[in-house]
């Protein structure tokens, strides 16, 4: 059935865009407005932010990225349409918000003690053995999901110098954009791609920013690309969107298929979606994977702000613009203009499929449709790249801060040591990419790893090393004072919520995720895949142990310091 935007089909656009506008206003207005010195960047010891504005910016570029673009319009569109933003909301408010400041909170402290990762600040709120080998996921997570995440930046890459050329242009429908897709991707030889040289340049030039950034340093190289980076992203995004909602009727023969089907296709409420529970796990799940929780990447992003920068009013403002890059522009580009091209039908089948298929399959027929399309994609593609490379750069920050801060290493051995084998890791997801190697990395790392780590942070944070002293450091020169309810939430709701989506995947999915037999799961399903799948899992335990074994060498190195300077002070 096709429709435009019904009564309450209004009310959550209206409801949805005017709550993120007004929290995104308000926040950098408090922001702008401060009266508060700028961090300044000290000649000796740690690096710190440049600026206030430079570290918002930069922390919100980790979160924004292709999750924004991508996976939540379609992630929308499948579970309920505007009614999916009332659990999307409540997670925003229940998970998110409080998750943030939990791990700006960890992170500040972390850093004032001269610890930039997560095995270090866990360790200062459980000063217990274990509390330092539960933070090696801090650093093993966002590690794990870089090694294949600046691949998929690279295909962004690639598909926004196709666009400008018109290589994929004369491809008219989805099933010849997908044997392209295959082609340039490696799964395939075809008469399009016969080789993987086309991705391998594409992939050696992201790899090569990623490591130019990086090499620079966090004032002059992180910051730099968020303070040019982010604005130019929002400038592409607001003008797709402008072009999206001007697109009208394209089709005269079919005047059902507008812009108002296509928004009222995405916002118009399926109000008995919400009965359904896995409705209200995607949305968390989605919480998660936009705001970048749960990967001790903010935690190590918050280590370079000084002891008493305001924390509370960041982190809002970083979610905010999440939200806002989210809910109004990932929103409006993607699936309104399918609908109007593609039509309802097909566009429940994409909504229904892979996130990726929207992005580069469906999305390239939909270029070659308008006037300058060409321009136009490879903008879109462009606007990718830039919020995936923002987001990989974040990913990779906390294994340097690791050998910098525990190993004293500088930063020029750190980044070349991490690449090192980055490249190495990328070169198995690039061979084996068409067995299910990345989508096996995806999952372990890129979801169920989240979820057991904000677990353990907020336990660790509200539990153990108590709610009045967290609330406390939190507070500590905050120009926002966090409104009391959330020291329950924190307390019980957040915690409870994790464990609960724990639980229901454990007694659901977990047998069938471990014995590879989940029917929803393509690679599950052919045997010659399997061997390719374990090889992914044997690479996560190789990498996390690998990651134990340096955490005990650091500590173990600290404790010899520690020792020889007690035996230096008595003589």
């Amino acid at each position: 059935m096709t429709q435009g935007l019904t009564t309450s089909g209004w009310f959550f656009l209206i409801f949805g865009w005017g709550f993120i506008l007004t929290l995104a206003i308000y926040c950098f207005s408090r922001v702008l407005f401060a009266k508060r010195p700028e961090v300044v960047v000290e000649a000796g010891g740690r690096e710190q932010w440049g600026s206030r504005v430079g570290l918002i910016l930069a922390v919100a570029g980790n979160a924004i990225g292709l999750g924004n673009f991508l996976r939540f319009p379609v992630k929308a569109a499948a579970n309920g349409g505007g009614a999916f933003m009332i659990p999307y909301f409540v997670a925003f408010i229940f998970l998110g918000i409080p998750m943030m400041w939990v791990e700006w909170t960890i992170g500040r402290m972390g850093g004032a003690h001269g610890h930039g990762t997560t095995p270090g600040m866990l360790n200062l709120l459980w000063k217990k053995a274990p509390s330092k080998y539960l933070g090696a996921l801090g650093i093993v997570i966002p590690f794990l999901i870089v090694i294949y995440y600046n691949f998929i930046e690279s295909w962004c890459l690639g598909f926004s110098w196709f666009s400008i050329t018109g290589k994929y242009f004369g491809l008219a429908n989805q099933e010849a954009m997908g044997k392209f897709l295959h082609g340039f991707q490696g799964k395939e030889a075809n008469e399009f791609f016969s080789s993987l040289v086309p991705i391998l340049i594409f992939w050696g030039i992201t790899i090569a920013l990623n490591f130019y950034f990086l090499y620079k340093g966090i004032s002059k190289g992180i910051e730099v690309l968020a303070k040019y980076g982010m604005p130019l992203l929002f400038i592409f995004g607001i003008i797709l969107v402008i072009r999206v909602l001007t697109l009208g009727t394209p089709d005269p023969t079919h005047p059902e298929l507008n812009i108002g089907t296509g928004l009222g296709f995405f916002w118009n409420p399926d109000f008995s979606r919400l009965g359904s529970a896995t409705v209200w796990l995607v949305a968390a799940g989605q919480i998660f994977f936009t705001l970048s929780l749960g990967q001790g990447i903010i935690n190590t992003y918050a280590s370079y702000v000084r002891e008493k920068q305001d924390i509370t009013l960041n982190g809002l403002t970083t979610s905010s613009t999440n939200e806002f890059a989210e809910v109004i522009l990932g929103g409006t580009i993607a699936i309104p203009a399918a609908v109007i091209f593609f039509g309802v039908a097909e566009t429940q089948a994409i909504a229904q499929g892979d996130a990726f298929n929207l992005g580069f399959q469906a999305l390239p027929v939909i270029f070659q449709k308008i006037p300058l399309g060409q321009i136009f994609g490879g903008m879109f593609f462009f606007l990718l790249f830039i919020a995936g490379i923002t987001s990989s750069v974040a990913m990779t920050q906390p294994a340097i801060a690791f050998l910098e801060d525990e190993f004293k290493w500088k930063r020029e051995k750190a980044v070349i040591a991490v690449f090192s084998v980055i490249v190495v890791c990328t070169a198995f997801v690039i061979a084996f990419f068409k067995f299910g190697f990345l989508d096996e990395l995806d999952f372990w790392a890129g979801t169920f790893g989240l979820v057991v780590f904000a677990a353990i942070e907020v336990i660790l944070f509200s539990w153990v090393f108590k709610i009045k002293n967290g609330w406390k450091e939190m507070h500590k020169g905050a120009d926002l004072k966090v409104p009391k309810i959330f020291k329950f939430i924190l307390t019980y709701i957040t915690p409870v919520y994790l464990l609960v989506l724990l639980g229901y995947w454990f007694v659901t999915d977990a047998v069938k995720n471990f014995r590879m037999t989940d029917p929803k799961n393509e690679h599950h399903l052919e045997a010659s895949h399997h061997i390719y799948l374990w090889g992914a899992r044997v690479m996560i335990v190789a990498i996390i142990l690998a990651m134990v074994f340096l955490i005990r060498k650091a500590w173990n190195k600290k404790k010899l310091a520690a020792a020889e300077g007690a035996e230096a002070k008595t003589a």
